[in-house]
């Protein structure tokens, strides 16, 4: 791309190229058939990329590997007769070994034994950095697929006499219907272009073996989607069942928490129990459920989200039933689907119990609320039922004060008239001091009116 170009264009954003790429992210393998693919998927929980380039690098003229080139999370290293693809995912990290099919395990073999045949050493697939997870061999390769009678003979010779699961791949509903027989290139036969053969079963090597038989013409292309989807397809129907035994384990633990809520609904509703009892069992309820939310919730998204890879790749095989034996998407649905049921129920559970338990909180909350606003209403009318005491007293004293001032004025009065008097003037003082008393209360209950006044005008 020239720089002109470029120039035509705002400045890219940040995840441009990173976004546009993802889609070439992990790109299927060109596989000439006839082939063996050892696949070995292990997860990678505490296992760094500078382990697996570690391990990596100890394959045939590797040595230079670095760990940068792992960034991608995808790499193919060619190596001397046979190629490695190495691809890293969350949770687990797959090692794809392709080579040509040993001589010996052609159809027609009986149970060939493809480990001895492998170009890869035993020791290094042994030293995979990581647990196993998922270990198929598949074997790919050609004949045509005329005659079924003879090839499913020799198909169940080859894994080993044992009842099979089998799927024409490729169906074409179309041309099924119209009931039409064409040749062109990728589709050799009328209504499909392979066949995928298994047993879903671990053989004595630590592996599961599937058998691709395709006719001669099949484009390296289509034999790489063919492997990628049947490898991936049973990758993520073992991760998708990670989450069952999780789901299995907590069956009892969820059994005994709805008892116990619904042990503290029955006694929130029947009031036989105090609010701080009921508020201490319910915290140490909820606190254990979000304790196994917390703990779990990832394993339950996860399962569902392989589940739904599970369910694309197999729409994406387009599967029709060999006569005689059960399609690859029928098996894994009759017994993934009660799993997945299983794990979907208990997810489903938790949830609602965590619902339920914030529910009863809410009542709680609100009987204590309503128990408080009680409290503060009695409390209130006792603060009232005091201020009007207080009040009654008020003016008792007030009344009180007012007599014993007007006392003292009319003492003072009266030393003042006993003065006059005694320095001649013609005054009775008794007299005089009583005719002021009217004058005196009236005088000191207005100036207290006026004092009251004004203490009410400042608040």
């Amino acid at each position: 791309m020239s720089n002109s170009t470029l120039s035509c264009l705002p400045p890219d954003d940040a995840l441009r190229v990173v976004l546009h790429n993802e889609v070439h992210a992990r790109p299927s393998a060109r596989i000439r058939m006839p082939a063996l693919i050892i696949y070995v998927a292990v997860l990678n929980e505490g296992v760094s990329r500078e382990t697996e380039c570690a391990h990596l690098r100890t394959l045939p003229g590797q040595v230079a590997l670095m760990p940068e080139q792992l960034s991608d999370n995808f790499l193919r290293l060619r190596c001397a007769g046979f190629t490695v693809k190495w691809e890293r995912h969350t949770e687990f990290t797959r090692y794809s070994v392709v080579q040509l099919l040993p001589e010996d395990a052609a159809l027609g073999a009986a149970e060939p034994d493809l480990l001895g045949g492998m170009l890869v050493s035993q020791d290094w697939l042994r030293q995979i950095p990581g647990r196993t997870v998922a270990a198929v061999q598949l074997a790919m390769l050609h004949a045509p697929l005329d005659d079924a009678q003879v090839l499913m003979a020799q198909a169940v010779k080859w894994l080993g006499g044992r009842t099979l699961v089998a799927s024409l791949l490729g169906y074409n509903a179309t041309l099924a219907g119209e009931g039409e027989s064409i040749q062109r290139h990728g589709y050799c036969h009328p209504l499909g272009h392979s066949w995928a053969l298994t047993q879903f079963q671990l053989q004595s090597d630590g592996f599961e073996r599937m058998l691709v038989i395709a006719p001669h013409d099949t484009s390296p292309t289509r034999a790489g989607r063919i492997a990628q989807r049947l490898l991936e397809l049973e990758t993520y129907r073992l991760m998708a069942l990670r989450g069952l035994p999780v789901a299995k384990s907590l069956a009892g633990l969820l059994s005994q928490s709805e008892q116990a809520l619904a042990a503290i609904t029955a006694r929130l509703e029947n009031k036989s129990a105090s609010d701080q009892e009921l508020l201490d069992t319910l915290v140490s309820l909820a606190a254990r459920i979000e304790r196994v939310t917390a703990e779990h919730s990832y394993r339950f998204s996860a399962t569902l989200a392989y589940d739904t890879l599970v369910r694309q790749r197999i729409l994406e095989l387009r599967e029709k039933a060999i006569p005689g034996t059960q399609t690859i998407g029928e098996f894994m649905q009759r017994r993934l689907s009660p799993a997945m049921a299983t794990v979907a129920a208990s997810a489903q559970r938790l949830i609602s119990l965590s619902e339920r338990v914030a529910r009863t909180s809410d009542l709680l909350r609100t009987r204590v609320d309503i128990a408080t606003e009680v409290q503060n209403q009695q409390l209130l009318e006792k603060l009232t039922r005091g201020q009007e005491l207080q009040l009654r007293l008020q003016s008792t004293v007030e009344g009180l004060s007012i007599a014993a001032i007007s006392y003292y004025v009319i003492s003072l009065l009266l030393y003042g008239g006993k003065a006059l008097k005694a320095a001649g003037v013609p005054i009775n003082p008794e007299i005089a001091a009583g005719a002021l008393v009217p004058v005196v209360l009236w005088t000191v209950w207005r100036t207290t009116q006026r004092i009251h006044a004004k203490l009410h005008v400042h608040h």
